[in-house]
């Protein structure tokens, strides 16, 4: 029983250090994300409208 709990608690210590390591070493928010790949479509010309982009996120979203 003490082993059990011993390994419960480890699973759960590893899985907040784990989520505290991702949320501090994470790129950058996603709407900034966003805003970028907006300003990288539009220098290249492949998009000039606001809803196209917001159509390419949502469809890459599904994607991954």
């Amino acid at each position: 029983m003490c082993g059990k709990l011993k390994f419960i608690m480890a699973f759960v210590g590893g899985a907040v250090a784990g989520a505290g390591v991702a949320l501090l070493f994470a790129p950058q928010k996603g709407e900034d994300l966003r805003a970028q790949i907006k300003e990288m479509l539009k220098k290249k010309g492949m998009c000039n409208c606001d809803a196209r982009v917001e159509e390419i996120v949502e469809e890459l979203n599904v994607k991954s």
